[in-house]
């Protein structure tokens, strides 16, 4: 059933959207904004960050 249909039929039991968030009133979930987008990514960043220690650290110990 399309959604067209089930809005139509009272088939659709999605809650309406009443605002935002209390950081940021400009984006939803999984938002774009630089807050919430730095809060979602913040696991990848700390490996990231970790990777780039130990790559400096092989480089200058390691040197041939």
């Amino acid at each position: 059933m399309s959604l067209n249909k089930a809005i139509q039929y009272n088939k659709e039991h999605r809650k309406p959207f009443t605002g935002a968030k209390s950081i940021c009133k400009s984006c939803r979930n999984h938002g774009g904004c630089p807050w919430c987008e730095g809060n979602r990514k913040y696991k990848y960043k700390k490996v990231e960050e970790k990777t780039e220690k130990d790559l400096t650290n092989f480089e200058k110990y390691n040197i041939m």
